[in-house]
C-alpha cells in the first residue's frame, strides 16, 4: 500500500488543487489531504474554516476513484517540529507531494521522500488570485470545481470575504 500526503490551505480549494490530486491519485493507493493553518478563518487570507474546507474537498473529490482522508492540521509556529506534528496528526504516509519550498525543505530534512507535482495554470489558479477576484467582483466561479462553488454559496462565503475586507 502506497500512501501520499498533500497539504495546502485550500482557501479556497480550486481547479489547480483538483488537477494535482487527480494526478496523485494515479500514483498512490490512498491520499492524505492535510488542511494547513486549520485554526485560521474569517480573515482575508484565510476566510474559510477548516470544516468548510473539508466540505469543499470531500464534495469536489466525490468521484476521485482513490481513497482519501482529509485531516485538519493546525499551525504550531515551530518549523523544526512541524513535520513531526503533521505525522502525529495523519495516518502513516510514504511520500509528500508539495511545491512549496519550505514544505519541501522540512520534509526532506526529516527524511521523507518529496515529489513536486506540476502546478496547473498557476497564473490564475491560486487562492490569493481567486480571493482577489471575489473582492473585486471579477469572475471566479469557473476556477473552482462546481461542488466548491456550491459550498461557498451555501455558507455565503463570498459575502463573508467581502465583509471582512471592509474598513470600519
Amino acid at each position: 500500500m502506497k500512501r501520499g500526503f498533500y497539504i495546502g490551505r485550500f482557501q479556497p480549494y480550486h481547479n489547480g488543487h483538483h488537477e494535482v490530486l487527480e494526478h496523485i491519485s494515479k500514483e498512490v493507493d490512498e491520499i492524505i489531504i492535510g488542511i494547513g493553518s486549520a485554526q485560521l478563518s474569517h480573515m482575508i487570507d484565510n476566510p474559510f474554516t477548516a470544516g468548510e474546507r473539508v466540505l469543499m474537498i470531500t464534495r469536489a473529490l466525490s468521484s476521485l476513484g482513490c481513497p482519501y482522508y482529509v485531516i485538519p492540521i493546525e499551525d504550531i509556529q515551530r518549523n523544526a517540529l512541524w513535520v513531526a506534528h503533521v505525522q502525529s496528526m495523519a495516518p502513516p504516509f510514504d511520500l509528500c507531494y508539495s511545491s512549496n519550498p519550505l514544505v519541501v525543505r522540512l520534509f526532506t530534512e526529516a527524511g521523507v521522500k518529496v515529489q513536486s507535482p506540476a502546478m496547473y495554470e498557476r497564473d490564475t489558479l491560486s487562492g490569493t488570485k481567486i480571493r482577489e477576484r471575489i473582492l473585486n467582483g471579477k469572475p471566479w466561479k469557473k476556477l473552482l470545481p462546481p461542488a466548491v462553488v456550491q459550498v461557498i454559496k451555501e455558507i455565503d462565503g463570498d459575502e463573508r470575504l467581502c465583509q471582512i475586507a471592509r474598513d470600519d
